[in-house]
């Protein structure tokens, strides 16, 4: 059973940063992430879904979108159970329900299908 569960959103004043963090638990084995890819994404009001960041599995290379690149950022824990989205330079239009999802494959893209999710954590910029 894997779980996701998003947390540090909140409030920000435009310009300001949040870190988002995206804790990863499931049954041994499966209690990192290894061997699966990662990547967060939002959904603001009345928009769909869309893919922010994400980052592949062994230390893979991570993606991004271009709506967010060089203000989002995408890390990692060494322990491969908790992934972060930093959020720089925020705009009111990142104003959004923030999930992160996971994959079952090593290398992925945005647009690719994840299965698991996230209940998702709120960032509201005024």
């Amino acid at each position: 059973h894997v779980q996701l569960v998003e947390s540090g959103g909140g409030s920000a004043q435009a310009g300001g940063s949040l870190t988002l963090s995206c804790s990863f638990s499931g049954s041994y084995p499966y209690h990192t992430y290894s061997g699966r890819c990662i990547a967060w994404f939002r959904q603001r009001p009345e928009k769909e879904r869309e893919g922010l960041a994400g980052i592949s599995a062994g230390n893979g290379p991570t993606f991004y979108a271009d709506s967010v690149k060089g203000r989002f950022t995408i890390s990692e824990d060494n322990a491969k159970t908790t992934v972060y989205l930093h959020l720089n330079n925020l705009k009111p239009e990142d104003t959004a329900m923030y999930y992160c999802a996971a994959a079952d494959r090593s290398r992925c893209t945005l647009f690719d299908t994840y299965n698991y999710w996230g209940q998702g954590t709120q960032v509201t910029v005024s």
